[in-house]
């Protein structure tokens, strides 16, 4: 089996997509009776490593029936359009708040654009690729499809962001959850235990929404949770259920703070760094003793990110 490639059991992989560092950013493959679905995608540069994993199993490019992506965040679906075009049979299934952003990725482009600028997206996603618009469809809120007979549910799950849908998978009494369910690096695990956090990337989150998502998540039992950032967490209802009340204190907590700096000079700052003091203080307080600056390193991008995702919840009016 390839390095970024790993076997979770119940006919489903974990690919390390290669985006910013090692085990940052899955992408899922199921496969099923000859059939197989990519779940996520990362950016376009991922698209050689999945087409390598599907080589790797046996498996012709014509075997993939489905293409999922949790939601159109670049780092989940950056790569869709261009993936699609090497896979003659796939179909993507796509939210129906984002299914106009995979048919004509312009809207996208822009936006990311304007945060980063050219040379960054470049970097980190190169061009976005449209997906024809006969080979993808919307999902819709309890619908199910099959990948050779095995029943994949799909649920509307708003909170990080509306074009969000997660996806049931009986067989491994699991859900794929995209950011819904935050964010586990394995380099914190501790014991077998995983470490998480919530994720407030702008520009949609909505925390009570977000915890009515979860509640929806863990009305299935699930026995694992199979996360973006980064792979198969849980391993018992109990365990899924201790992570979630871990990450939705973690929720209230991160508004609080957020609201009581609305008004402070230098807001964003103020704010990124007490998000990150609070980040490794966890960290900590789960049992990681590794080294402290790398842990900060790795988790600047999710203050950053976070950071901005409250103050657009912050700033947005009244309804």
């Amino acid at each position: 089996m390839l390095d970024f490639i790993e076997d979770l059991g119940h006919g489903i992989y974990a690919i390390d997509t290669g985006f910013q560092r090692p085990r940052f950013d899955a992408a899922y493959l199921m496969v099923e009776n000859g059939h197989a679905a990519f779940i996520d995608t990362g950016t376009n540069h991922a698209v050689p490593r999945l087409l390598a994993a599907l080589n790797a199993l046996g498996l012709a490019t014509d075997a993939v029936d489905w293409v999922i992506p949790t939601h159109v965040h670049l780092d989940h679906a950056g790569g869709v359009g261009l993936l699609m075009e090497a896979l003659p049979r796939a179909r993507a299934l796509v939210h129906p708040r984002g299914l106009r952003h995979m048919v004509d990725p312009k809207a996208l482009w822009l936006g990311a654009l304007a945060v980063y600028g050219d040379e960054e997206m470049q970097r980190s996603y190169g061009k976005l690729v449209p997906v024809p618009a006969e080979r993808a469809e919307a999902t819709h809120d309890e619908q199910i499809v099959h990948l050779a007979g095995r029943p994949l549910r799909f649920i509307d799950s708003p909170g990080h962001a509306k074009h969000h849908h997660a996806i049931w998978d009986e067989k491994s009494r699991s859900w794929f959850t995209g950011d819904t369910f935050g964010l586990s690096y394995r380099a914190f695990d501790v014991d077998g235990r995983a470490w998480i956090l919530p994720t407030s990337t702008p520009v949609q989150f909505e925390p009570e929404a977000l915890k009515a998502t979860v509640a929806r998540l863990l009305a299935a039992e699930p026995v694992a949770m199979q996360v973006t950032h980064y792979g198969r967490i849980g391993g018992s209802v109990a365990e899924v259920q201790r992570l979630a009340a871990v990450m939705l204190e973690q929720v209230d907590e991160m508004v609080a703070l957020a609201q009581l700096l609305k008004d402070a000079p230098n807001r964003h700052e103020t704010l990124k760094g007490g998000l990150l003091a609070a980040y490794l203080a966890r960290v900590q307080g789960h049992g990681y003793r590794g080294d402290m600056a790398a842990a900060a390193d790795w988790l600047a991008l999710d203050a950053e990110l976070n950071a901005q995702g409250l103050e657009v919840m912050l700033d947005r009016p009244a309804r």
